[in-house]
């Protein structure tokens, strides 16, 4: 019962995403067949989509910082190229295939099992609790005055409760009885126990900057579609890091992919012209997919020059 509810609630919510934006796109189809992107503005795209590349190099090293952290000192080339290579697994159906991918890449080179799982357990964690950081610094500039300060302490017990969830007091407790459940419903030899030891302030500052990257990549999509003065840099940021953390963890949407659209639009249309918003979450999504695949295909490329 409770698989078919969650079958359910990905339909439900793809559908409601998918006619929110194609409603979005109906209403404002005329503007946006008239947008037109001149030479500068193909420029600024490409570097959009050299900026979104390094920041999924620079989320691929991050996750052998979590690696190290957990004293399973690996080859950062090799490991930033199985992250490359496993990341479009994650808008097949499930949105698990390149955390499956990475956890078995890191059985193959000798990782302890639990290391491996509990290194994909801890990278999405940080991840959301970066984009929360960057939500409580920039996204009290979307709700209305009277809402502002409830609104901004609910963000804020947010982003406490998921850091407190990565502090070793709080996170290893859970890690042993994971451990100890699995052992129970396993006959087999159980994996050792793998304990936090610090709290992981390195890796959480590096995915801020993963965050920072991929912030930067919208900015400049936006940019190429309509100018920009610096204050409206931060309210793009903010509302880049609420579309993306809701994409990140709404189930059902592999990639983010209507959520992360859908909110971003509802967000920035009030703000900008809907044409150019419309338009320029697209182009983005696109980038985003593309900088994925020359990500993907670089690391393979190098792997078969290196044999």
């Amino acid at each position: 019962m409770t698989i078919k509810l969650k079958k359910i609630l990905r339909w439900v919510i793809l559908g409601a995403t998918l006619v929110f934006v194609g409603n979005a796109l109906k209403n404002h189809w005329l503007e946006v067949t008239a947008i037109r992107i001149d030479e500068a503005g193909w420029s600024i795209l490409a570097i959009a989509t050299g900026v979104t590349l390094l920041a999924h190099i620079w989320a691929g090293w991050i996750w052998t910082w979590v690696l190290q952290e957990l004293k399973q000192p690996l080859p950062s080339i090799k490991f930033i190229q199985v992250y490359l290579k496993t990341n479009l697994a994650k808008y097949l159906p499930g949105n698990v295939w390149h955390h499956y991918g990475r956890i078995v890449a890191a059985k193959n080179a000798n990782v302890a099992p639990g290391a491996a799982t509990l290194s994909v357990l801890l990278e999405p964690l940080l991840m959301a609790a970066a984009a929360l950081i960057f939500v409580v610094l920039f996204g009290n500039q979307f709700a209305a005055n009277n809402t502002t300060l409830t609104l901004q302490g609910l963000k804020i017990l947010s982003l406490v409760i998921i850091l407190c969830a990565v502090h070793p007091r709080f996170l290893n407790p859970v890690i042993g009885l994971f451990y100890k459940l699995k052992a129970k419903k396993s006959s087999t030899q159980p994996t050792p126990n793998f304990r936090i030891r610090r709290y992981p302030l390195r890796p959480l500052l590096g995915e801020m900057g993963f965050l920072g990257l991929r912030g930067m990549g919208f900015v400049l999509t936006v940019f190429a579609i309509m100018p920009l003065n610096l204050s409206h840099i931060p309210l793009l940021l903010g509302a880049f890091s609420f579309a993306w953390l809701l994409g990140f963890v709404v189930p059902g949407a592999p990639g983010g992919l209507g959520v992360f659209e859908a909110t971003a639009i509802a967000l920035l249309q009030h703000r900008f012209p809907s044409a150019a918003v419309i338009s320029a979450i697209a182009l983005y999504r696109l980038i985003s997919i593309l900088a994925e695949t020359i990500g993907a295909g670089l690391s393979y490329f190098d792997e078969r020059l290196a044999k």
